[in-house]
């Protein structure tokens, strides 16, 4: 199975496909990937390495230089991603608004069947791309471990932590960390299409319904 990550990068070589996307004076330009600077993908690449060894990892990198992008980029990459052959993308972002062009990527990739996971959070209004009906919007949820996910109104909640911080008070990001998590159950699961995915999570899901904190990351 191949994960894509449109992200801030994996942070090494290991990957089945690499590129990064950059807003030029003509839009978005495929340059070459650069050291993940905020460490954020490099976690979600180690989620999904122990839960799933064998996934060929697609490195779609929009967070070039901090936690900033923008929904052209993130388009960009969407596509470039499917075309590379990614089953499962996890989106670890939320924009604030719709855009067009990002809603247009989402629809194409949707009618390919891939299967697509954004972090969204557990209250307050939704984001985009986890609004999107084609996309499964993941949140933190601070009762589940590695492996395990909720029923949350309106979204799905996993695991909000690193795995080199599986102890003591996780930091926050935890809902764009549950994304990894998230993907990492339904690649276990091997699903096939957003109607699969979705219920294969409410199969597995061992809590249903916000009975303890969850954590808004």
């Amino acid at each position: 199975m191949r994960i894509a990550l449109v992200d801030s990068g994996i942070g090494d070589a290991s990957a089945v496909a690499r590129a990064a996307f950059a807003l030029g004076e003509t839009g978005v330009e495929v340059v070459a990937p650069r050291a993940d600077p905020i460490g954020h993908g490099t976690a979600i690449a180690a989620i999904l390495r122990a839960a799933v060894p064998d996934a060929g990892l697609i490195d779609a990198q929009i967070f070039l230089t901090g936690p900033a992008t923008s929904a052209a980029q993130a388009a960009a990459a969407l596509r470039w991603a499917v075309e590379q052959g990614a089953q499962l993308v996890g989106m670890s972002f939320g924009l604030p608004a719709d855009r067009a062009v990002l809603a247009g990527a989402v629809a194409w990739a949707a009618e390919r069947g891939v299967v697509m996971a954004a972090s969204a959070p557990a209250r307050g209004g939704m984001v985009w791309p986890a609004a999107y009906p084609a996309v499964i919007a993941a949140s933190g949820d601070a009762r589940c471990a590695p492996g395990e996910v909720s029923v949350l109104p309106g979204l799905f909640g996993a695991c909000p932590r690193r795995l080199d911080e599986l102890e003591g008070p996780p930091r926050a990001g935890g809902a764009s960390l549950a994304v990894g998590h998230l993907l990492a159950v339904l690649a276990q699961g091997g699903v096939t299409g957003h109607a699969e995915a979705v219920a294969h999570l409410r199969r597995v899901a061992r809590w249903h319904g916000r009975e303890r904190k969850i954590l808004d990351g």
